[in-house]
């Protein structure tokens, strides 16, 4: 994955897991990836981005 993709693909699910705030992050960039097409491999990294999104969002609202 090029690097400009791979930075608009992080921002795009970044984006989505503060509209959609999913219960299982696993899950959640499974269907993210089965729905955009991404490229597999990639499937433990965009979930640690999924992770660190929550867990900042959850650190904000306290």
């Amino acid at each position: 994955m090029a690097t400009k993709g791979h930075n608009e693909v992080k921002e795009s699910l970044r984006e989505m897991t503060r509209i959609f705030r999913p219960k299982d992050p696993k899950k959640f960039v499974k269907e993210y990836v089965r729905k955009y097409h991404i490229m597999g491999g990639y499937e433990e990294e965009l979930t640690s981005v999924v992770e660190n999104e929550l867990g900042r969002m959850n650190s904000s609202v306290s």
